[in-house]
């Protein structure tokens, strides 16, 4: 009996680990290539279509930054705080055939916008109460003020590229 569940837990480990090793991989790739097949309609239509091909980003969510604590204020700074985010734009590869226009060394212009990094914070919100904190004027109790409350702007940050040129083959 004993040596059926070490048995057991042994396999269960060493299943555990290769499943954890082979995700690792997946984890860490920043964009997901996306074929577009134009084969088939190449050869139904007896043409040279374009050639495409996508990249997709995958969205990485980012710990808030938590409330911070001011000196004077009932509530934090930050009540609803900003959500990072890290993905990326979508990426494209685009080769169209071309008839020889511009010479015979010219046989396809293409597109090239590969994925680039993209950096957003979510809109945020901070507010304070009516209220100050005690004070020895008024003998240690809080003395009314104007409410609080602002919207912390969303932001977006990316630098997006894209390449066009044309040349030979396709």
């Amino acid at each position: 009996m004993k040596s059926t569940r070490g048995t057991l837990a042994a396999v269960v480990t060493g299943v555990a680990a290769a499943v954890g090793v082979a995700a690792t991989p997946a984890a860490a790739v920043a964009a997901v290539p996306v074929p577009v097949p134009l084969d088939g309609a190449e050869k139904a239509l007896g043409m040279e279509l374009p050639e495409a091909g996508a990249e997709l980003p995958l969205p990485k969510p980012g710990a808030p930054d938590g409330p911070r604590y001011v000196e004077g204020r009932l509530l934090p700074e930050r009540a609803l705080p900003q959500l990072p985010l890290h993905s990326g734009l979508p990426g494209a590869d685009v080769r169209q055939p071309l008839p020889h226009v511009l010479g015979d060394d010219f046989d396809h212009v293409a597109v090239d916008a590969p994925a680039s990094d993209l950096r957003a914070l979510a809109p945020g919100l901070t507010a304070d109460a009516p209220l100050t904190g005690p004070s020895a004027d008024s003998f240690g109790l809080p003395t009314t003020k104007l409410p609080q409350a602002g919207v912390l702007a969303p932001v977006v940050q990316t630098v997006p590229t894209a390449d066009l040129g044309v040349g030979p083959g396709l």
